[in-house]
């Protein structure tokens, strides 16, 4: 296998990692509409527009697949990126410099998603995309 198709095997890999696992976090928030409620609570009670609880959908649907196609998967990149900043500015900046009961990071999973998905805005889709970037 040569240097380049390895490359593209690991933006593969990162793709299909973050895209399919905040997916289903999305998935959570399509069948269940409800969850965004207390988004829309979040954002009030820090004086923003409750209108932007639905750029959760972004964040976990669209960018997501956008990732996973291959199909502009730098803006899908930035709009996960986007998302979990807001995810953590709103319900995690307590958990920033916080270990959980076991001795793990409080917002790992977070900073797993935040730094996967900028990973995918740096690298772009590679060769197997439906549209390499």
């Amino acid at each position: 296998m040569n240097f380049y198709l390895s490359e593209d095997v690991g933006k593969f890999i990162v793709r299909l990692m973050v895209s399919v696992l905040i997916l289903f976090h999305g998935i959570g928030k399509v069948l269940h509409p409800q969850a965004i409620s207390g988004i829309k609570r979040m954002l009030a009670a820090n004086g923003l527009p409750e209108i932007l609880a639905f750029g959760a959908y972004f964040g976990e649907v669209v960018g997501p697949i956008m990732i996973l196609l291959g199909v502009f998967s730098r803006i899908g990149g930035a709009l996960v990126v986007i998302h979990m900043l807001f995810a953590i500015g709103l319900a995690h900046m307590a958990d920033i410099f916080a270990l959980t009961d076991s001795g793990v990071w409080a917002i790992e999973s977070q900073m797993f998603f935040l730094l996967s998905a900028l990973a995918v805005m740096f690298l772009g889709s590679g060769r197997f995309a439906l549209r390499e970037d």
